[in-house]
C-alpha cells in the first residue's frame, strides 16, 4: 500500500463529515487535505482508543518526533510519507502539526474545564488550527480568511461537543465549562449519569446559541474574493449547522444516543453548497 492509499483509506474509513466535502476539490488540492486530515485521525484517535494514559502519552510523543524528522526531510509514517512532500506548498508548517498534538494532550491532562476560556483555547489547537491549514490548502489569498477559518473550526468544534456529551461521559469526560454547569445548576455527575433535565436542555440551548453566533461570524468574516476557493469549508459548515439544528429539534437527546446525519444527507448537502456557493 502507498502512502497516498494508506491516507485515502484512513479518511474514507472515518465516515467524517469533511470527506464529502474533499470529493469536490480538484486532485492535488484533494491529496494535500486527505494526508493532513489523515494525520488529525491519527493522533486522535490514540486519544479516543488508547486505554492506558501513559501508552497515549509515548504515542503522541512518537508522533512530535516524527513531525520534526518529516520536516527535516526523513518521514517513517506512511501519513507523513504523503504529507511531507507537499506540505510547503500549501502552507502547513511543523506548528500546525505539533499544535494539533497539543490538542490531543489537553484530552490526556484533563477531563473538564472550569470555564470557557479553558474550552476555547482546546478548541483553537484541535479545530481552529486544523481550520487554518483547510483553508490554505483550499486557496486563500487573503490574510482575513485566515480569522473566518478559526471561527469556523470553533463552530464545528462546539457542534461536536455538543454531539458528543453522552459518548464523552462514558469516558469520564465533560468538555461542558464547568462555571456554565454551575451557571444552569447541573452537577458534573447529572451529566456523568446521563440524566435528562430542564435544566440540562436549558444549558445545551445555551451552548447552542453560542455555536450558532460562531457561524455567524465565520461567514461575516469570509472575503468575497475566497469565497469559491473556500468552498470545501463551507459545506463542511453547512453539514454541521444541520447536524446542529437537528439535535435542536431533537430537544438535545445527546446522552444516551449519538444524533448523525445519513451519508446522502451529508452528500447532498455538499453537492447543494457547490451548486449555490453558500
Amino acid at each position: 500500500m502507498t502512502p497516498q492509499q494508506y491516507v485515502q483509506e484512513k479518511t474514507a474509513q472515518s465516515g467524517s463529515s469533511f470527506y464529502y466535502a474533499f470529493l469536490f476539490l480538484p486532485p492535488p488540492r484533494r491529496a494535500a487535505i486527505t494526508a493532513f486530515y489523515a494525520f488529525c485521525r491519527e493522533v486522535d484517535d490514540i486519544v479516543d482508543e488508547v486505554h492506558d494514559p501513559g501508552v497515549a502519552a509515548a504515542k503522541l510523543a512518537w508522533w512530535r518526533t516524527e513531525v520534526a524528522q518529516a520536516f527535516a526531510g526523513q518521514p517513517s509514517h506512511p501519513v507523513m510519507q504523503a504529507l511531507q512532500p507537499i506540505a510547503a506548498e500549501y502552507g502547513i508548517r511543523a506548528e500546525h502539526l505539533a499544535a494539533v498534538i497539543d490538542g490531543c494532550q489537553m484530552d490526556l491532562d484533563q477531563a473538564r474545564y472550569l470555564d470557557y476560556a479553558g474550552l476555547a483555547r482546546y478548541c483553537h489547537l484541535v479545530a481552529g488550527v486544523v481550520g487554518e491549514v483547510a483553508a490554505n490548502i483550499f486557496g486563500r489569498t487573503q490574510e482575513a480568511t485566515i480569522a473566518y477559518a478559526h471561527r469556523l473550526g470553533l463552530a464545528m468544534q462546539l457542534t461536536n461537543i455538543i454531539r458528543d456529551v453522552g459518548d464523552d461521559a462514558r469516558r469520564g469526560r465533560i468538555y461542558l465549562p464547568m462555571s456554565e454547569l454551575k451557571q444552569f445548576d447541573v452537577k458534573a455527575q447529572e451529566v456523568l449519569n446521563r440524566g435528562y433535565s430542564e435544566r440540562f436542555t436549558a444549558l445545551m440551548r445555551f451552548q447552542a446559541e453560542r455555536a450558532h453566533r460562531s457561524y455567524d461570524e465565520a461567514l461575516a468574516l469570509l472575503p468575497d474574493v475566497d469565497r469559491e476557493a473556500q468552498k470545501p469549508g463551507l459545506m463542511m459548515a453547512n453539514i454541521y449547522r444541520t447536524l446542529l439544528r437537528e439535535i435542536e429539534a431533537d430537544d438535545f437527546q445527546v446522552l444516551h444516543q449519538r444524533i448523525a446525519l445519513t451519508p446522502l444527507r451529508k452528500l447532498w448537502i455538499a453537492m447543494k453548497t457547490h451548486w449555490q456557493g453558500r
